[in-house]
């Protein structure tokens, strides 16, 4: 009290004053700014969303025709694909997934996922998480279905338009080992529980790098994950807030839709080559007593056939050869991805690769003519030694990985 009687208190009270106004200021812009911030920003949400196009008018919805159709031959794409650079500000960051159906839900999406993901990406764990959160992305997405059975299947019933290829090209019929089913079943369990893959963030949209689809260039390319490119929709569409439909379970049975699927005549369509579908033409394995056992088509019995065969069907440890094709033009480090994927365990596996799948022999030792029209050799690190990586140099001139091979190959 002496204090504010005092002639030096006197001298600065309006200083004081002053600063008493300022701190009182100050607290009031603490409370009222987030708030107004936080208005700020939804006048700005609701605005986008109102100038947003329709879903109709949208490139590349789950309703398109020929989605992955390319435009150019697969040299061209992959030059084209490079030209394009990644967008300012990246993938984005994508809204944890909340799962809110039933067990049964649950286990149909994990299935579904992890089916996409091997089928899709072959078995590497960022290829795999990647493809994951593009599905679970769409699958809160007003352009997709709202299911994750939904998306991954979706277009599979009609002749053209199935917006995941393994649904529609015959790899339906495709196996998986155990291993790689319960190794992907984990990272599809990951996902439903809210893990985000932050490299693709709020990607819907994705291509390998060998072709080039009609709706590329109008969407935003976003990241590159192995031979994969990432995009997502310009514009509000594209946004974090524009997944916004909320996942209520009901997961469509996958059995029946793939049922469906298999039953769809398409129109004929040339061969899958392996760097667009990682599936091998024919694959030679140790059958019953050592004797050679040929798969064709990547596809294998089921498993009640090879019991009543009294045989065991191959896993990754048995010895295996790989025999594939090729495309003159196509990325060699995509094909050295594919044949990785397809050797993933630690027995013996080889990879041989060719341009004409009439040149495909259907035995081994590899004749004489065989070895002169191979294109692609691949053998996996096993037992201290690196890999080994071979093409055939007049087919793919100077490759980024491995050699090429010898002009005498008799």
């Amino acid at each position: 009290m002496e204090y504010l009687r005092s002639h030096h208190f006197r001298e600065n009270s309006p200083m004081f004053g002053v600063c008493a106004i300022l701190i009182v200021a100050f607290a009031a812009l603490a409370i009222v700014g987030p708030a107004r911030a936080d208005q700020t920003m939804q006048v700005a949400d609701r605005s986008q969303a109102a100038a947003a196009p329709s879903i109709e008018a949208l490139r590349a919805t789950g309703e398109e025709d020929k989605p992955l159709e390319s435009q150019l031959a697969p040299q061209d794409a992959v030059a084209r694909n490079a030209a394009v650079e990644i967008v300012e500000g990246g993938p984005g960051t994508a809204p944890s997934f909340v799962f809110t159906g039933n067990s049964a839900d649950r286990a149909r999406a994990r299935d579904c996922l992890a089916l996409a993901a091997m089928a899709e990406a072959g078995y590497g764990d960022a290829d795999q998480r990647a493809v994951m959160q593009v599905i679970l992305n769409r699958t809160r997405h007003p352009g997709f279905a709202n299911t994750v059975c939904g998306v991954v299947y979706q277009g599979s019933n009609r002749k053209t338009g199935c917006q995941f290829t393994f649904t529609c090209d015959g790899s339906l019929a495709r196996r998986y080992p155990e291993s790689q089913w319960k190794a992907a079943r984990q990272r599809a369990e990951e996902a439903l529980g809210g893990r985000v893959d932050s490299t693709v963030g709020l990607a819907t949209h994705y291509h390998a790098n060998y072709v080039f689809p009609w709706w590329s260039p109008q969407l935003d390319k976003i990241a590159v994950v192995g031979p994969h490119m990432f995009y997502r929709w310009r514009g509000f569409w594209g946004t974090r807030q524009a997944m916004n439909a909320s996942y209520r379970g009901g997961e469509p049975d996958p059995m029946g839709l793939r049922q469906m699927a298999l039953e769809v005549e398409r129109p004929a369509t040339v061969l899958k080559t392996f760097a667009e579908d990682g599936a091998a033409q024919r694959t030679i394995t140790a059958g019953s007593e050592g004797a050679p056992r040929v798969i064709e088509g990547g596809t294998a019995p089921a498993a009640s056939a090879d019991k009543a065969a009294g045989t065991k069907a191959p896993v990754s440890s048995d010895p295996r050869v790989h025999l594939v094709l090729v495309a003159r033009g196509e990325d060699p480090a995509a094909l050295v991805a594919r044949a990785r994927a397809l050797c993933p365990g630690d027995g013996y596996c080889q990879v041989y690769g060719w341009t004409d799948a009439n040149a495909i022999p259907a035995q081994l030792p590899l004749s004489s003519e065989a070895r002169r029209t191979l294109q692609f050799s691949f053998l996996p690190a096993r037992s201290g030694n690196g890999e080994a990586i071979y093409f055939d140099c007049r087919t793919f001139p100077s490759p980024s990985v491995g050699s090429c091979l010898p002009n005498a190959r008799s």
